[in-house]
């Protein structure tokens, strides 16, 4: 264990170059303490960065004081991984949110790893362009931690995940040296090492600088709000489409307690009465998007949908995503507290890991609400809680552990886009044998031989070295 008059050297040596954006406050603690996970830890001190030189001095005086470190974003992850185990300092990017060059001829945009995702796009759409992955939560979470997780979202059914959008990393590696992972051409010689930092969760280094692709925004999108009095009938028409051959840019599945909640927040004329909906967009050039139009109203209509709705102008599209993005925060109407899960199954199994979620939430007397990326398989199940009750965090726990079990037993995998973090880092031997995680973390060990990044997430027994740091890690710790 690191002494405290170690670590007050280490503060004063941090504030040396940092000034005041060096803190050890208990209301900084408090804030940096969890991300958007029910999880909580300890940080030991917050650091807030305006540079990579910066960043570079954190990790070095970290290293100097045998200190572990983790990079954080807007903290909105839901796996726990940017919060603090083994009391390291918390190197938080917010700071770093500068949009640094945008060259339309190339189309790459060099941001820093604290520019919200939203906002790129946001300053794109005027030239023409956009970013294409697009969380739930991209008006607040950023690029790096987009990166950090290989993020995805409703549009990554087409347009792929982070690291298909991702040209190069500047990195500072965890002994302090600073790498450029990847370069700008198609096809870049060697090792992919910038596809394998991407999604590494911040155990590999501290991303400083992203140059990330830019996608054209398309010249028509048309946007349809499918309804269904069967939700397996939802879920055969998902696969269908795509049976079809037609890809959608997005398609997305609520149920009839999600629908619920998402109507009478948003108001969009969600069909209440509905099982399930579903939420297709389509784009490109217009006559295939036209086309496309018509083989979904084909395939619904052989599916027993109720209606086909097709939304009439940008505003109306705005409203239907509107009701799909806030699903997540109108849980609070009927429970104040929830926990999400991120499983991936196969499209053909959706219907049953969906009736087994239900008989799970139902077995621990729980809510079980469900909105979810259908075209790829991504269930985001959502169990909603009061934490006051007595005793029902240690039923979310057990419903959630169950959740994945049944998701793994129907050829599942542990996440699609949230990443394993804390939350899921015990669950890694239901989907890796000893021998796949044991080589896992031999790739982790030649980024960080000494186990300072984001120590003893993501493989249940860290890398080697990283062990001396988790004396203080709260193991399954809720709150």
């Amino acid at each position: 264990m690191v002494h405290k008059s170690a670590d007050k050297k280490l503060l004063s040596e941090l504030r040396s170059f940092l000034g005041d954006r060096a803190r050890d406050g208990d209301f900084e603690l408090g804030l940096y303490a969890k991300d958007g996970s029910v999880l909580k830890g300890d940080p030991m001190i917050v650091c807030l960065p305006t540079s990579t030189e910066e960043v570079q001095q954190i990790i070095l005086a970290c290293r100097r004081y045998d200190r572990p470190f983790l990079a954080r974003g807007s903290g909105t992850g839901l796996a726990g991984g940017a919060v603090p185990v083994g009391d390291p300092v918390v190197i938080a990017t917010a700071k770093m949110n500068k949009i640094l060059d945008i060259d339309i001829d190339n189309r790459i945009a060099w941001v820093e790893p604290g520019v919200l995702n939203l906002d790129l796009s946001r300053e794109l759409s005027p030239l023409g362009f956009h970013f294409a992955p697009d969380p739930s939560s991209q008006q607040v979470c950023s690029i790096g931690g987009n990166v950090a997780n290989n993020s995805g979202g409703p549009h990554c059914l087409a347009y792929g995940v982070t690291s298909a959008h991702v040209a190069a990393i500047e990195v500072v590696l965890p002994d302090g040296r600073v790498a450029l992972l990847g370069d700008l051409t198609a096809e870049s010689p060697g090792y992919d090492l910038r596809g394998l930092f991407i999604g590494s969760e911040g155990t590999m280094g501290v991303a400083t600088k992203v140059a990330v692709r830019l996608t054209p925004n398309p010249p028509e999108v048309r946007t349809l709000l499918l309804d269904f009095a069967d939700v397996r009938d939802g879920a055969a028409a998902v696969s269908s489409i795509i049976a079809n051959g037609l890809i959608p840019a997005a398609l997305e599945m609520m149920d009839q307690r999600a629908i619920e909640i998402v109507e009478a927040f948003v108001n969009a004329g969600y069909p209440t009465e509905a099982d399930a909906v579903l939420l297709v967009e389509l784009d490109g050039l217009p006559g295939g998007v036209e086309h496309g139009v018509e083989v979904v109203r084909a395939v619904a209509n052989r599916h027993q949908v109720g209606s086909v709705r097709v939304a009439a102008d940008d505003a109306e599209r705005a409203l239907l995503w509107k009701g799909r993005k806030n699903a997540f925060g109108a849980v609070a109407r009927i429970k104040p507290d929830y926990y999400l899960h991120d499983t991936v199954v196969p499209r053909g199994k959706l219907v049953e890991v969906l009736e087994k979620v239900y008989q799970i939430a139902d077995a621990y007397d729980l809510i079980a609400v469900n909105v979810f990326h259908a075209g790829d398989g991504n269930l985001h199940p959502i169990l909603a809680y009061d934490s006051e009750e007595k005793g029902v965090l240690e039923r979310v726990q057990a419903a959630g552990r169950a959740i994945v079990t049944a998701s793994i037993e129907a050829g599942g995998v542990l996440s699609g886009e949230h990443g394993i973090g804390l939350e899921k880092r015990d669950y890694m031997g239901m989907l890796f044998s000893a021998h796949d995680m044991a080589t896992q973390d031999l790739v982790r060990e030649a980024f960080d031989p000494d186990g300072f990044a984001n120590p003893l997430k993501v493989l249940p027994s860290g890398s080697r070295c990283s062990d001396s740091f988790g004396q203080h890690v709260p193991d399954g710790a809720w709150v």
